[in-house]
């Protein structure tokens, strides 16, 4: 079951459980859209995985299992990640 972490690994913005703006990666790496789209590429910065939308629990759900409330803060050397995000980005997903 996904975590849904509560905000943005890189720029901390808040993504509570029912955000359209997160993005995640195969290993639940949590970003804003901007920071995943814009910043990284589609690239995520820490496994080279894209992202997708993080899907919406329903609100029934969510009180039979919680969205986390524990934060993950680690900003990223965005010029690293652009170096890293320049490497993938034209290689499909499935490729790389």
């Amino acid at each position: 079951m996904l975590e849904l972490r509560p905000s943005c690994e890189h720029c901390d913005k808040p993504l509570p459980p029912d955000s359209t703006e997160a993005m995640i990666c195969s290993y639940e790496c949590t970003y804003c859209r901007t920071c995943a789209i814009e910043l990284f590429d589609n690239v995520c910065p820490s496994c080279a995985g894209n992202f997708t939308e993080r899907p919406i629990r329903p609100q029934f759900g969510l009180a039979k299992h919680p969205a986390s409330t524990i934060r993950i803060f680690k900003p990223k050397d965005v010029k690293q990640a652009q170096i890293r995000s320049a490497k993938f980005a034209t290689i499909p997903p499935e490729k790389r």
